[in-house]
């Protein structure tokens, strides 16, 4: 694993999510409260939407253009089978949010 800091536990308010790029790698990261947060890839597949302009329902995030809706913790869309986004293992050191880009 190859956990990298791509953020501060502060920088990104509960319920919202933000657009990282570290090493070459870009990811929409979520804030889902008490310490938990979710990252994956940045883009929804069904028209290419920027996911982490969405919003949560649960450990789900909703595209908010056509709201395709995805599982983060198997990327699995809610909506049709055919659609899935990549996710990655994330992790919380002291106040960093890391996350394994590998």
């Amino acid at each position: 694993m190859a956990f990298v800091k791509v953020a501060e536990l502060d920088e990104i308010g509960v319920g919202e999510g933000a657009f990282i790029e570290r090493d070459g790698v870009s990811l929409a990261l979520f804030n889902a409260g008490n310490g938990h947060f979710y990252a994956c890839s940045p883009v929804c597949p069904h028209e290419d939407g920027p996911l982490a302009e969405g919003w949560l329902e649960g450990n789900a995030v909703v595209c908010p253009w056509h709201g395709y809706d995805f599982d983060l913790t198997s990327g699995a869309c809610r909506v049709t089978p055919d659609f899935s986004v990549k996710v990655y293992p994330v992790r919380v050191s002291g106040t960093a949010v890391e996350v394994d880009l590998a």
